[in-house]
């Protein structure tokens, strides 16, 4: 790839960004498309850009010829599920144009720039493009705001003792960790005090920093914390949960990880490991460290001791 070609493809990146893609579209790959989806080579004016009717194989082979950039075969479903799915959920490309009851999947798909974005791709470093660009946003909300939107909606709330609200990103793990905060707690921490909730779209969902500071922990940002943490008043205890779903229990390098952040911690610390399923957690018996507990949503009103002279307890520290 020659340094004209490099240029035009973070040209194209350029109007992604204008359009405000997401930044999984902000790649070589996606500005490869919509210049094949325009029939643009590197030497090409953008006032030229065309609005020919492509297939994704036909848009590899557009990046090969024109770009220099070989894609291997087996990543049409890549262009597809990642690309050019969200051009047309932008606006940008319009799917079997000629032929909308093409049946799904059909190998004769085909793609073609809507309208309006050829518009603005032939405004592309001239003096009408801020005039297209806002016409383009006006009649096109972006991807971006719409996949914002859509998470907002599917968040998932958690309900706290104090009447406080949390919203949590939307997926099994944080499914599983409202379940840790509404179900867990409620039978194994009565009348806890919830000090920190990780998330799935947020790297703190909740921190009580007040309670932590009067445990004597200042806590790394940077740090890897647990997913959910409980303050056992009564007993002087404070539970960190990992919520598993499909990697990461409590196994033993994961505990010292955790024993070396809470070290300097005034509460006792127990470890307890937490599964949607008895199914999931066979997958991860082996690894599971000694001197911790799980828990099962599936099966709440249980706990499952790993070990140790207490069934649910801190050990001491060495």
């Amino acid at each position: 790839m020659n340094g004209r070609q490099k240029a035009r493809i973070e040209e194209a990146i350029e109007i992604l960004k204008a359009v405000d893609m997401p930044d999984a579209q902000l790649n070589d790959r996606s500005a490869l498309c919509l210049l094949a989806l325009a029939n643009l080579g590197a030497d090409d004016k953008w006032n030229s850009a065309g609005n020919p009717l492509i297939g994704i194989t036909p848009m590899m082979q557009f990046a090969e010829r024109k770009y220099g950039k070989i894609y291997a075969p087996n990543s049409r479903e890549t262009f597809r599920r990642f690309t050019i799915h969200q051009f047309v959920q932008a606006g940008l490309a319009l799917y079997n144009p000629d032929k909308p009851n093409r049946p799904v999947n059909s190998p004769k798909a085909v793609y073609q720039v809507t309208p309006h974005a050829l518009e603005l791709i032939k405004t592309f470093q001239s003096g009408g493009w801020d005039i297209a660009l806002k016409k383009f946003l006006s009649s096109n909300e972006s991807l971006a705001q719409k996949y914002a939107a859509k998470r907002y909606l599917v968040q998932i709330p958690v309900a706290m003792k104090t009447g406080e609200k949390i919203n949590l990103s939307p997926g099994e793990h944080s499914q599983l960790i409202k379940e840790i905060i509404e179900i867990f707690a409620a039978t194994f921490v009565p009348g806890g005090v919830l000090a920190y909730v990780g998330d799935t779209g947020e790297k703190w969902g909740y921190f009580d920093e007040a309670l932590f500071k009067k445990l004597g922990l200042n806590v790394d940002h940077h740090g890897k914390m647990p997913d959910v943490a409980f303050y056992y008043t009564e007993k002087n205890w404070l539970i960190l949960v990992e919520s598993v779903t499909s990697h990461g229990p409590m196994d033993a390098k994961r505990h010292e990880e955790l024993a070396a952040m809470f070290n300097k911690c005034k509460a006792g610390i127990v470890y307890v490991t937490a599964f949607p399923s008895k199914t999931v957690m066979t997958r991860f018996l082996g690894a599971i460290a000694w001197e911790t507990e799980v828990w099962v949503a599936d099966a709440p009103g249980h706990l499952i001791h790993f070990n140790g002279t207490r069934f649910l307890g801190p050990y001491s520290k060495k």
